[in-house]
């Protein structure tokens, strides 16, 4: 049965942190409000969790996911980071954006791109998506919450719980977070290419 949670996301509740973390820990999918809207995470090494995300999300290995981390120290211990790119990552994280990068060896192979070996990965400007991150302890993996057919993504707790009933494992109801998804930005190519405008701002990256 699918738990849920209201969340506070300017004050989250430590013991609903917890309980979040424990789900994930066992090899939960979780929905949990983000800065740009609501996203599924999962355990980075927990295979089973990643492919039931893409089955709700009706995607295959080809779709980037996005590994969801802290801060930019954790993003560079997961994706090659130049000094151009890393100028352009400090100035824009933490944001709603996502920046696809050539992972590391720390990634499971079966988390990136089969030819590119990239994956998307992001700093949310979120007081209880990065609470949960810091009580996890680990980057999350995530996918944006728009489902198979649908023009944007589920926008509050309660149609998640309607649209998805039991397959999930907790929904982290933090209200209404919008339909924009983040801005994603390919920092593999020079110059970078805009993959999909979104909430992010395009001005720093020189996209009109």
């Amino acid at each position: 049965m699918t738990r849920y949670l209201s969340i506070h996301t300017d004050d989250p509740q430590p013991r609903l942190l917890m309980q979040a973390a424990g789900a994930l820990r066992e090899g939960g999918v979780v929905a949990l409000p983000t800065d740009s809207c609501y996203a599924l995470g999962c355990a980075l090494g927990d295979k089973e969790a990643m492919e039931r995300i893409r089955r709700l999300r009706g995607v295959d290995e080809r779709h980037h996911l996005t590994l969801m981390c802290r801060d930019l120290s954790e993003i560079a211990q997961f994706a090659h980071v130049d000094n151009a790119q890393y100028r352009l990552l400090k100035a824009a994280t933490p944001g709603s954006y996502v920046f696809i990068l050539e992972g590391t060896k720390e990634l499971p192979r079966r988390v990136l791109h089969p030819k590119r070996k990239t994956i998307g990965l992001r700093v949310p400007d979120h007081r209880a998506a990065l609470a949960l991150l810091d009580e996890l302890g680990e980057p999350l993996l995530t996918s944006t919450l728009q489902l198979p057919g649908d023009e944007t993504p589920l926008t509050e707790g309660w149609e998640i719980q309607d649209r998805l009933g039991d397959r999930l494992d907790m929904i982290l109801d933090g209200g209404h977070c919008g339909i924009e998804p983040t801005t994603v930005v390919d920092l593999t190519r020079l110059p970078p290419e805009l993959v999909r405008a979104g909430r992010g701002a395009l001005a720093p990256f020189g996209f009109e």
